[in-house]
């Protein structure tokens, strides 16, 4: 039971409440564990966010060459969800699905922008959807954002016009991580960061702290959506070193990317518990989607697919909760939720339950965690991303992705890996399925916008400057080069596909030139792979060297 989790000072301190107490016992009992009791501190709320962690990808999910220490302590101290999932694939759709507790295809939130020179002039989190910031802030909440924001550029729709009281991060999808080379702009509240001289993720977890510490006297919520472990492949030598027996390069990159991550996140945990705030803290901690495993070595086993898809690989992650004292520890829960279900649940905890007009699509996990409430806490739950489409209602899974003219249809339960297509043998099932799911997709609204990008001939797409690209190439180029000696060893490059691509001469050494060259390839290759593309547009990106191009050339 919930209350057996108390401690002796906790039930002490509380029975010596008098009535308070027995009220705050009563609720604790029903594994409603709220703060709303006069003389009681409401709980901190911090949500942590991992950005492509693949759902094998720590200690407590069964990886065994990268540690994760810290991470692992959540669940340890907590409850892990061993079937956790994200409303979408990618990114800035669970973003603004997370923070509003509703599937943000109700609000025409289906995709990612693209690259911010390019984005669609209506993307961005509508300001008719409350963020859980904008619901916290008039409870008396402080409100803080580190990291990484991704759901609107425009100045209305930017943390600080969305609830939060500080912010240090960037608006983009992405960011470089080494000090000197920036894909978007780092900003402090609305001003920009030129200084920053840490490795990010470091950066994000000494921002995290600062804001724990600041705002300890009162009640705060801290929103911590690392870019971590996201592209570009970046990781300071010092967590190298510590993974250094991994003997694949781009694997080594990746595991030293994810420890930096755990370092950051015990950072948070340990100034948690110097603050005497451990138990009075409500923790998220999850992934954002599924690890893009073609591109950074994320594994999502046993999971079939990877991010973009909606299989398991895309959509099921790493998930789990910590509440000292109030909620078990060490708890495997083993029904399906969703990160829909974070705010209604931070509601629950802080005595401010979510009312039936706010609509939201996500449920109250604390009965349920508490062993109060039995069953599940989803019936059903539903994705659509485009064309690729899915519902999951018990262990059944109907699911169809891009290019697919037809549903499959898995048992979970039997087939975690959604191997053995069961459509052909139990039709009834699939048309019981996609009517559900039918009747799901009509009550949402159709996207806002397209991805756009500087291939895409749309509304809001744009191109970049040849020579703002040339710079780029160059600065990405003086930062590989680690002596300084104006060319790029086959260490420096530590790819060797991208070397070979490189060395036009063969000469063993890549110089300046030679990468400008590589980039402008890259351009035209896209161009004329695209055959979707107008004549008039085609004429429009000849010899334009764009950001598309330099991520080809060098990988950024």
């Amino acid at each position: 039971m919930l209350l057996q989790q108390w401690t002796r000072r906790e039930f002490l301190r509380t029975a010596g409440a008098g009535v308070v107490g027995m009220t705050w016992l009563g609720r604790l009992a029903w594994g409603q564990a709220t703060a709303s009791v006069p003389g009681e501190r409401p709980p901190n709320i911090v949500v942590i966010l991992a950005d492509d962690l693949g759902y094998a990808e720590l200690g407590c999910q069964g990886c065994e060459d990268i540690p994760t220490p810290h991470i692992d302590s959540i669940a340890s101290g907590g409850v892990r969800f061993t079937q956790g999932y994200v409303t979408c694939p990618v990114c800035a759709p669970t973003r603004a699905g997370l923070l509003t507790g509703r599937y943000q295809q109700r609000f025409g939130f289906e995709t990612n922008p693209g690259p911010e020179a390019y984005a669609d002039k209506s993307f961005g989190l509508p300001p008719e959807q409350p963020t859980l910031a904008e619901r916290l802030k008039p409870l008396g909440y402080a409100t803080g954002m580190v990291g990484k924001w991704h759901v609107g550029y425009r100045p209305e729709l930017t943390p600080p016009r969305r609830g939060f009281d500080e912010f240090f991060g960037f608006l983009s999808g992405a960011h470089n991580y080494l000090p000197g080379g920036r894909r978007s702009d780092l900003r402090r509240g609305m001003d920009a960061v030129a200084d920053e001289k840490e490795y990010l993720t470091d950066a994000f977890g000494r921002e995290a702290v600062a804001f724990i510490e600041k705002n300890k006297a009162r009640p705060f919520f801290l929103y911590l959506p690392f870019n971590a472990v996201h592209s570009p492949l970046e990781a300071a030598d010092r967590y190298l070193r510590r993974v250094e027996g991994i003997k694949d390069a781009t694997r080594r990159t990746y595991a030293a990317m994810t420890v930096a991550m755990d370092d950051a996140v015990g950072r948070v945990l340990e100034s948690l518990r110097k603050e005497g705030m451990e138990e009075n803290t409500l923790v998220f901690f999850l992934s954002d989607n599924g690890g893009p495993t073609p591109q950074t070595t994320s594994s999502n086993k046993p999971l079939r697919g990877h991010k973009g898809q909606v299989w398991g690989g895309g959509i099921r992650v790493p998930f789990m909760v910590q509440w000292k004292g109030r909620l078990p520890a060490g708890k495997a829960f083993t029904e399906p939720v969703a990160s829909l279900d974070i705010v209604p649940t931070v509601l629950a905890a802080v005595g401010s339950p979510a009312k039936a007009d706010d609509n939201l699509d996500g449920v109250d996990l604390l009965p349920f965690l508490g062993g109060r409430k039995p069953g599940r806490p989803h019936d059903v739950l539903y994705w659509r991303f485009h064309t690729r489409q899915a519902i999951r209602s018990g262990d059944w899974k109907l699911v169809k992705e891009q290019g697919q003219d037809r549903w499959e249809l898995y048992n979970l339960a039997e087939d975690i890996g959604e191997s053995k297509d069961l459509a052909e043998k139990m039709p009834e099932k699939v048309r019981e399925l996609e009517k559900a799911w039918q009747e799901w997709n009509a009550q949402l609204q159709a996207p806002r916008w397209i991805r756009q990008d500087a291939r895409t001939e749309g509304r809001g797409a744009t191109t970049r400057p040849a020579t703002r690209q040339g710079a780029d190439v160059e600065r990405r180029f003086r930062q590989m080069d680690r002596n300084g000696d104006g060319k790029l060893s086959r260490d420096e490059v530590d790819r060797p596909a991208l070397f070979r691509r490189l060395d036009q001469n063969g000469d063993g050494e890549v110089t300046m030139d030679e990468a400008r060259k590589a980039a402008m390839r890259a351009v035209e290759g896209i161009i004329i792979e695209n055959s979707l593309m107008s004549k008039q547009y085609r004429t429009k990106m000849a010899g334009v060297l764009t950001a598309r191009a330099v991520k080809e050339a060098l990988r950024l």
